[in-house]
């Protein structure tokens, strides 16, 4: 396979992994700022730090709002993570590798493009934004179904699910670090009620509430949180899953693992190192610093999958 259309696969479904995850932390973030008293606009600048954009909107706007933030994350054309680039770059990759892709996908593809991109001519009321990120939801959805449908299980699909895991370990990763440092004004709270309120609210943004409450029972703590969304390898969007999956692809490009690459080596320290720890030996680290370790660990390992396989030539 050419480097290029690796690539096209790759980032296809990673901006598509993004979609989804830009809709779930506006949406968490909306339902965050309901629950803290003295809530403000100036609030949705944790939003933005934590995909970091602060700086480019500040360049941008005069002040921060939460009307602006939404409408920037929405619709802006200067923001390339914004909800229509990234359907706009889905478009754009699906149509680069069109002929590596079933006309099923390619189709789910087409009709998300024309409609996000009606939805999005005009600025977004709030009461039509519930409805709008629950659109997002269908569109990836459907698209990844397709996908998972109607794909060989070969070289191409393992592009697909490294994609998909390395952007969704990056929007778990910086769910979390929103909610426990930067949403929540002080370590006053933890375990209070806002704080328990919180909590749920970030496991409903990924869809985990439910099977939490089977792991844990109707109550549960923080590290219990943190183990669940970090460490436990039976939840689809825990980080020790989503390397897990990243891993497998990897091992099965490879040449049916006779070939270890540098991508291998680090998927399996960070694996080794990082997630087979006790979930206290991260509050003992510092929850933020290992956040933000993790972050910084999953971009090298992406730049690392496109040296070994060309991305670029």
């Amino acid at each position: 396979m050419l480097g290029r259309t690796a690539s096209g696969l790759f980032w296809l479904f990673r901006y598509l992994e993004r979609m989804e995850n830009t809709a779930r932390l506006i949406n968490a973030a909306q339902w965050m700022s309901l629950t803290r008293m003295n809530a403000s606009d100036s609030d949705w600048l944790s939003v933005l730090n934590t995909v970091g954009a602060a700086d480019v909107f500040a360049g941008q706007h005069d002040e921060v709002t939460k009307a602006s933030v939404i409408d920037w994350l929405l619709r802006s054309s200067d923001y390339p993570s914004s909800l229509i680039n990234c359907m706009n770059a889905v478009q754009f990759n699906g149509k680069s590798v069109r002929t590596a892709i079933t006309e099923e996908v390619w189709e789910a593809i087409n009709a998300g493009h024309i409609d996000l991109n009606a939805q999005l001519k005009t600025r977004i009321s709030e009461s039509g934004l519930n409805t709008l990120l629950s659109n997002v939801r269908d569109i990836v959805s459907l698209i990844q179904g397709m996908a998972h449908s109607t794909m060989l299980r070969n070289e191409i699909f393992q592009f697909m699910s490294i994609g998909t895991h390395i952007e969704r370990t990056d929007c778990t990763l910086r769910l979390l670090d929103v909610k426990y440092y930067v949403l929540l004004p002080s370590v006053s709270p933890v375990g209070s009620v806002l704080d328990n309120v919180q909590w749920e609210t970030i496991l409903r943004s990924v869809s985990s509430l439910g099977g939490m409450k089977m792991t844990y029972g109707e109550q549960f703590s923080a590290p219990e949180i943190i183990d669940y969304l970090v460490l436990n390898g039976k939840m689809p969007r825990s980080l020790s899953y989503c390397l897990m999956k990243v891993s497998n692809s990897l091992r099965k490009l490879s040449t049916s693992g006779r070939r270890n690459t540098d991508s291998m080596m680090q998927a399996k320290h960070l694996a080794n190192y990082y997630l087979s720890v006790p979930v206290d030996s991260i509050f003992e680290y510092g929850l933020h610093e290992f956040l933000q370790k993790l972050l910084i660990l999953n971009s090298e390992l992406s730049d690392q999958i496109a040296k070994d396989y060309r991305f670029y030539e």
